[in-house]
């Protein structure tokens, strides 16, 4: 599966911003990644719900994720409310979402390991009332020297059509099998041969 380089504009979510936004400056001059100690995003309470942190087991194509915090409304999305909450972290992200769902996924953590910069992807998803959602993923790398340690997550739903339902939105019962319509791995040293404008109250920050 291919992904393009793309600067900081391709994000869409404001919140997804502000979340890569801090990653920059956690990740400094001359560091090949930051600390998760250093990540310090603002407002981050409010964003736990929709987020996922793991922690990287093995390299390269042997890598496996394991999960260590997983936000209530991903619970929903991935239809795993019949989980108990105790079992819910500590378990490897291959066997909570099963095969066929990690085989879609799993590409963007590897680039994410691979390039050691976040990786973004948004596919395109129906909800139970056949309604498009744009469901849009966000991973941020972090780790001591050069090796991916830890990657953090934001996962965001999106629909133009107003309110839909999220309750097992990518799960095994989805309607509609998710389709990628954008892989990116985001490099702030990347500048495209088209300039992008944002508004005033659309800033990103790259120090």
């Amino acid at each position: 599966m291919e992904f393009t380089r793309a600067n900081p504009s391709v994000v869409r979510s404001i919140k997804q911003r502000d979340l890569l936004n801090a990653w920059l400056r956690a990740l400094g001059k001359g560091r090949a990644l930051p600390l998760l100690a250093d990540y310090n995003p603002e407002r981050i309470a409010d964003e736990l719900v929709d987020m996922m942190r793991y922690d990287v087991d093995g390299e390269a194509a042997d890598a496996r994720f394991l999960i260590t915090q997983e936000g209530s409304r991903l619970t929903a999305t991935y239809g795993n409310e019949h989980v108990d909450p105790d079992k819910r972290t500590n378990r490897y992200l291959d066997d909570a979402i099963g095969p066929a769902r990690y085989a879609r996924v799993v590409p963007s953590y590897r680039a994410c390991l691979a390039h050691r910069r976040p990786t973004y992807s948004i596919s395109m998803v129906q909800d139970a009332d056949g309604k498009d959602v744009s469901y849009e993923r966000l991973l941020l790398p972090f780790g001591a020297a050069d090796k991916v340690e830890q990657i953090v997550g934001s996962f965001k739903a999106i629909s133009i059509e107003g309110g839909f339902k999220v309750r097992n939105l990518m799960g095994i019962q989805s309607p509609t099998t998710p389709v990628s319509v954008v892989r990116a791995v985001i490099d702030h040293d990347f500048v495209p041969g088209a300039a992008v404008h944002h508004t005033s109250d659309d800033v990103i920050e790259l120090s």
